[in-house]
């Protein structure tokens, strides 16, 4: 499924929801979901901003959201444990 529909059935927003807070035109962004046409730089990064994701994430690049702090840390906290795991096997060698 495409991520900028996906978002937007995950908070139950309809496209002129989105449209409007935005400032596309709904046709515009039926187009994006559908994959009918691609969203210009504008749109990308005000959809983004809207959904509170990164615009990779957005674009379907990356499939983590670090768009926050908090995410980030997250992600940190992650590799680390991972890290962690793989430094304690190696020792055992």
């Amino acid at each position: 499924m495409n991520r900028i529909r996906e978002l937007r059935e995950d908070r139950d927003l309809r496209q002129i929801d989105v449209t409007n807070a935005v400032g596309i035109d709904q046709k515009t962004l039926s187009n994006y979901e559908t994959g009918k046409t691609n969203p210009d730089a504008y749109a990308i990064v005000a959809l983004a901003e809207f959904f509170g994701v990164t615009c990779d994430y957005l674009l379907g690049v990356t499939e983590r959201n670090l768009a926050n702090i908090d995410d980030i840390l997250h992600e940190l906290e992650d590799i680390k444990a991972r890290i962690d795991t793989v430094e304690k096997f190696l020792r055992k060698q």
